[in-house]
């Protein structure tokens, strides 16, 4: 699931994702992901750290009380160097933007056992 408010952001990173296999939920924000996750119950989350409403921070924190989404991978990205916070707050892996998007997949893969590409 890709959480994150820029629309070309999270477009450019689902034809990506889906090209190497992955099945893509997209999210605007944190309140719309957290009830589609429940839904839906995603492999991994890749959740940008500024988002409109809930922050991202605050979204992974309230992932990570939820014992559904305790060990679920989580990948935050943002614009900034927050990675302390990024994982303070529960995420496994930060990547600051502008990211390599194979970087991700390689992360992706590894955090979720999958081995060729």
């Amino acid at each position: 699931m890709i959480v994150d408010d820029d629309r070309i952001t999270i477009n450019l990173l689902q034809t990506l994702l889906e090209l190497d296999g992955f099945e893509v939920i997209l999210a605007p924000d944190g309140a719309t992901a957290y009830q589609k996750a429940k839904d839906v119950q995603p492999d991994a989350f890749l959740v940008d750290y500024h988002l409109t409403g809930l922050e991202g921070t605050d979204f992974v924190r309230q992932l990570r009380a939820d014992e559904q989404f305790k060990q679920v991978p989580i990948v935050m990205t943002s614009g900034r160097e927050v990675e302390e916070e990024a994982l303070a707050c529960g995420a496994n892996r930060f990547l600051i933007k502008p990211f390599d998007p194979f970087d991700l997949v390689s992360i992706l893969q590894e955090m979720l056992g999958k081995k060729d590409s």
